[in-house]
Parts: C-alpha cells; structure tokens; sequence
C-alpha cells in the first residue's frame, strides 16, 4: 500500500493545525478527522478571524485539546504557548491558509499566535491555501508562494472552481482528503524507506510549445503536475532528481534540479545533455508530436477565411532516449490516450522498447491533463496493473514502486 494512502498505517504523529479566517475554515473540520482517523493526535490553533467562521468549541469538542486563539488570553494554560505548541509536534498542517497569513509567513511577520507558531516551528510545514482567485493569482501572492517553496513549506495546490464570491477559477480549497492525504505523505516521509537512494532520475515535465510565428504556437494541456509528483515523490525516496520542464501551471518542489525546455527540440537537446547521467528515465512530458514545418517570422495577418499550415513531426524524444541508454538505464514512458488505452500504451511500450509505460484516458474530466487525480495503468513486459482513481501524488508513488520492482528483477 503506498505510504500516502490515508488509510495506511503511520506510527502515532503529532500534528498541529492551523485554520484561517475564510469560508473554507468549516473544512478543516473534516481534516482534523482525516487525521485522526489515520491515528494522529491534533491540536488546533485559529486566528481570531476564523472564529467568525467556526467557533474553537467545535475543535476542542473533536480535539480533546485547548484550541489556541490568543497565547495572551486568561486561559490559555501554556504562557509560551508558541513555543512549545510548534516544536512538540511532527507537522504544522495550515487549511484553509488565506493571503494573509501566507504574507506574514513569507515575509516574517509575527503579530499572532499562527504566525508566531509558524516562525517558531522545526517541523515540515504543509500549507493548504485558499481564497478568491484574483488574490491567488496576485502577483504579490504568487511572490510570496515562492518564497515558501524556496524556503521548504510543503503546498496542496488549491482546486479550481466556483467559489463562494461566484468568482470561477483557481483558489477553492482542496478537499480536505487531498491535504489528510498529503500530510500523511509528509508524515510517512521519515519512516519511509529510501529505496531510491543512488538513483539519478531524468524526468521530462509539462508541455511543449511549437511556434507558427511570433504569436502564436501548438501546444497541450498538460500542467507538469503528474511530472512534478514523480519528482517529489523519488526526492522523498532518496533519488537525486533533474527535471527538463517544458510549460507548467505548477511551481517545481523543493529539491529538485530544473532545466527548462520549451520545444520538442529544446527538450531533445536538454535531454541528450543530461541522460548520461541518469539512471532512470521518465517521459512524463507531453511534447508535441507536430510542428509547423516554417515558422512565420512576422505574425500571421487575418486577411484571408482561412490558412492552410503544413505540419511535420517532431523530434520522438523517448525514443532517442530508449534506443540510445547505456549502463543499465531504465527508460519509462506515458500514454495519453482517449480511446484503446491499454492497446495502445502496449503497442508504443514494445514499439519504443521500454521498461515500462504508464497509460492514462485523458478524456476524462478528473484524470488526465490538469487534474489534481489520476486513474492510471503501469504496464511492463511482465504484467499490466489498473489502478483506480487516485491523487496524483499516490499515482507517483505507485510508479516508483514498480521501478523498485524493475529494477529488483520482480
């Protein structure tokens, strides 16, 4: 069972949350018990604001604990609440995590007991944001969200939807199963096995962009997160991981190396300049099998009803890849496909001589390009294993997995 399954066991964790101050904070509810079901004990602290949303009686009823609002307040029992409620505890999980709080972590500031926490904590942190999408997408927000990557704080991305305000796009809190799901990822973390210690992994990330002139391109909806999952999750297994990135909607995890590619032929040549090095390859990159066969070099006039645009294929990356590894590399791919998914991803795992294929229908709406989950099938020479719709973090640790088989003769 993967170690970011909810249901899989972990020794007993301590683990401290926090909740901000926004419609989402009923949500932490259903995290609290996430946790606990997975055999957690949890403390929570709020914000003064969050207590407009969810009042602390429902935490301490569900906690057994004192929820912690102000380390000031006549009954709060610890005078140094912010000591030692940060470092007595195994995670500081934060959902919802609003801009603000985001801001004062990013930049320092210390002016309540969260934030106070916060600076006090030696413990991984895992950050569960959510607000309207203007403010997610705020320059100032995004700077800020990069800081904390930089700085190490874990982050369940926020989900895309309609949004209390009616605003419709990224920033709606991720169900609270993801973010249970995630910190028990983190959890797991130090008990895990390093099974890929010694390991170089190459992995190829996100989309490529092919240009018709100045302006314009052919590209894809892949975002990188499946990409970037694989490569956060082999980092966490002990592997010394690169990533050739093309476009992504997502920022890379922490320690993790990035060489960015934004055609088919710059990601050849990235990865031609870093395949001696690797040990194992993975193609999770969707490049375009197409590219115009001229590029305009002035934008292309609307003069005319239409334009006929003759396309030639694309440098096959994977390919190159398999038919030309040495010192025991092992070479996985992807298939996106909408239709014969399992024959399909069979033909092109004997066709480019794989190790192993990963096959996913990307015609559905919660699997596939720029999802949060995954339903995916890993396919060797050996045998073909289907597995059901899953958070794209578990998928990763899935196919890690059977590269540890691989590579064990199993």
């Amino acid at each position: 069972m993967s170690s970011s399954d909810p249901q899989a066991p972990v020794s007993v964790k301590s683990v401290a949350l926090g909740v901000c101050g926004g419609i989402a904070a009923y949500k932490a509810v259903e995290v609290l018990r996430g946790l606990q079901r997975a055999g957690c004990n949890v403390r929570v602290a709020m914000t003064k604001r969050a207590c407009e949303f969810v009042q602390p009686l429902t935490f301490r009823a569900l906690s057994g604990s004192h929820v912690i609002v102000d380390d000031y307040a006549p009954d709060n029992p610890d005078p140094i609440a912010h000591i030692t409620f940060s470092q007595s505890v195994d995670l500081l999980v934060v959902a919802p995590a609003t801009a603000n709080i985001i801001a004062k972590f990013a930049n320092g500031v210390a002016d309540d007991f969260l934030s106070s926490t916060y600076l006090a904590c030696t413990a991984p942190v895992l950050i569960a944001p959510a607000m309207n999408t203007t403010m997610w997408e705020h320059p100032a927000t995004q700077r800020n969200l990069r800081q904390l990557r930089a700085d190490g704080v874990y982050f369940v991305e926020p989900d895309a939807g309609e949004m209390a305000c009616g605003t419709i796009g990224p920033g709606r809190l991720s169900e609270p199963e993801r973010i249970v799901s995630a910190a028990l990822d983190i959890l797991a973390g130090s008990d895990r096995p390093k099974d890929l210690a010694g390991e170089r992994f190459l992995i190829t990330v996100g989309a490529t962009r092919e240009e018709i002139d100045p302006v314009r391109f052919i590209s894809n909806r892949s975002s990188g997160k499946m990409g970037f999952a694989l490569a956060e999750a082999a980092v966490k297994r002990g592997a010394a991981v690169t990533v050739v990135a093309g476009m992504t909607t997502v920022d890379p995890p922490t320690g993790v190396r990035v060489v960015k590619a934004l055609s088919a032929d710059e990601m050849l040549k990235a990865v031609a300049s870093e395949a001696g090095k690797a040990s194992v390859f993975i193609g999770a990159a969707a490049i375009a099998d197409y590219r115009p066969a001229q590029r305009a070099e002035q934008k292309i006039k609307k003069s005319n009803e239409s334009i006929t645009l003759t396309l030639e294929r694309t440098p096959d990356v994977l390919s190159q890849v398999a038919a030309s590894r040495a010192n025991g590399m092992l070479v996985v791919g992807f298939a996106a496909e909408t239709e014969n998914v399992l024959e399909n991803a069979k033909e092109k795992l004997h066709s480019k001589k794989l190790d192993a294929i990963v096959a996913n229908d990307v015609s559905h709406e919660d699997s596939g390009f720029d999802t949060a989950t995954n339903k995916i099938a890993i396919i060797t020479s050996k045998d073909s294993v289907e597995l059901p719709l899953m958070s794209k973090a578990e998928a990763a640790d899935r196919i890690l997995d059977a590269i540890v088989r691989i590579r064990q003769g199993s």
